[in-house]
C-alpha cells in the first residue's frame, strides 16, 4: 500500500486533535475534541471517535502522537503524566485491531519536531532541535535527516535534563529535581506571576504585562530564558543542530522576552563551532504541528508495513 493520505493523532491533557494529512505535510482536514478526564476507557472512545470523524477510503495509515515514553518494540505507552489511566497501555495494537490499517505511535513531542522538520520551520534542514514550551516542555531531535529516539524507540525527554542540582520539584508525576521544566514552562511562569503580582496573576498575564512595559514582568521572563538557554547550550554541545526551534503557547506568546536571553546564555555554554552555527527560530506549524507530526509517523508504519 502506497496510501495517498493519512491520519494524524495528537493527544494532549484537555484536548485531541486530528487531521488527515498528505506525504508532503499538507493538512487537510481538521478535528478537535476534549480529552475526557475520567477513564482510560472514555480517552480511548474519544481517540477512536476522532479517527472515524475523519477516516475514508484515501486514508492508508494512521499515526497517534502521545505525552509518553513509548516502549516502540511493544507499541506500548509506558505512562502519560496528563492523561487519567493512561499507563502501560498497548495502543498501537489496540488500534490496529480496531481500525484494520497500520498504526504508527511516537511521543508527542518528537512528532511535532517531525513535523516541523518535514513541513515547517525545518524543511531542508538535517539537524535539529525543537523544544515545545506550553504547560510542559517537549523536545525533539532530528540528526543526520533521522528522528533521534531512545534505546527502545520512545522520545527524547529533554526537559528532563538536570540544569540545577537539587534544584526545584519537577512537574507532573516526575519526582526529579532541577529539571529544565519547572523553570521554563507555562506553570513555571504562572508560578513566577504569582509571587511577583498576586494569586491571580497567571502566564498570560505575565506576558500581557511585559507587552505593556512593566519592567518586573520582563525581567521575569528574561530570567526564564536565561533557564532555558542553559538547556539549549547543552543541547547545541550534544545534538549539534543547525536549528534549535521554539514551539508551544507559551514559547511563542513569550518569545520576544524569552529568546533573547536564551539565547545569550546558550552562546555562552555552547562550544565552538555549535554556537557560531545554531540558529533559533520560532515554530511555524502552531497547534497543526503534533498532528502533521503524527501523519508522518503513520506513513513511517505504512512503509515499514
Amino acid at each position: 500500500m502506497s496510501g495517498s493520505h493519512a491520519i494524524g493523532v495528537d493527544l494532549g491533557g484537555t484536548k485531541i486533535l486530528a487531521g488527515v494529512v498528505t506525504r508532503s505535510g499538507e493538512l487537510l482536514r481538521r478535528h478537535e475534541r476534549p480529552t475526557p478526564d475520567d477513564s482510560l476507557a472514555s480517552v480511548l472512545r474519544e481517540l477512536e471517535a476522532a479517527v472515524d470523524e475523519l477516516l475514508d477510503d484515501e486514508v492508508a495509515a494512521i499515526g497517534f502522537g502521545v505525552p509518553s515514553p513509548i516502549d516502540q518494540p511493544t507499541g506500548v505507552v509506558v505512562e502519560c503524566v496528563n492523561v487519567k489511566g493512561f499507563v502501560d497501555v498497548p495502543l498501537r495494537d489496540h488500534m490496529h485491531d480496531r481500525f484494520g490499517l497500520p498504526v504508527g505511535l511516537d511521543n508527542d513531542a518528537n512528532a511535532a519536531a517531525i513535523g516541523e522538520w518535514r513541513a515547517g520551520a525545518g524543511r531542508g534542514v538535517d539537524d535539529l532541535v525543537m523544544l515545545t514550551m506550553g504547560t510542559g516542555l517537549g523536545g525533539g531531535v532530528i540528526t543526520r535527516g533521522q528522528p533521534v529516539r531512545g534505546a527502545r524507540g520512545g522520545g527524547m525527554e529533554l526537559g528532563h535534563v538536570v540544569i540545577v542540582h537539587d534544584g526545584l520539584p519537577c512537574q507532573g508525576a516526575c519526582r526529579g529535581r532541577g529539571h529544565l521544566e519547572p523553570y521554563v514552562t507555562g506553570l513555571a511562569a504562572t508560578r513566577r506571576a504569582q509571587e511577583a503580582f498576586g494569586p491571580a496573576a497567571d502566564a498570560h498575564r505575565l506576558v500581557r504585562l511585559a507587552d505593556e512595559g512593566d519592567e518586573t514582568a520582563r525581567a521575569i521572563l528574561a530570567d526564564i530564558g536565561a533557564y532555558l538557554g542553559s538547556g539549549m547550550g547543552s543541547f547545541a554541545n550534544i545534538f549539534e543542530p543547525d536549528l534549535i526551534v521554539i514551539g508551544g503557547g507559551f514559547g511563542v506568546a513569550a518569545w520576544d522576552y524569552v529568546i533573547p536571553s536564551a539565547e545569550e546564555v546558550m552562546r555562552r555554554e555552547a562550544l565552538r563551532p555549535m554556537r557560531d552555527r545554531v540558529r533559533v527560530v520560532p515554530a511555524e506549524l502552531g497547534t497543526a504541528a503534533g498532528s502533521i507530526g503524527a501523519g508522518f509517523v503513520a506513513f513511517e508504519a505504512l512503509d515499514a508495513a
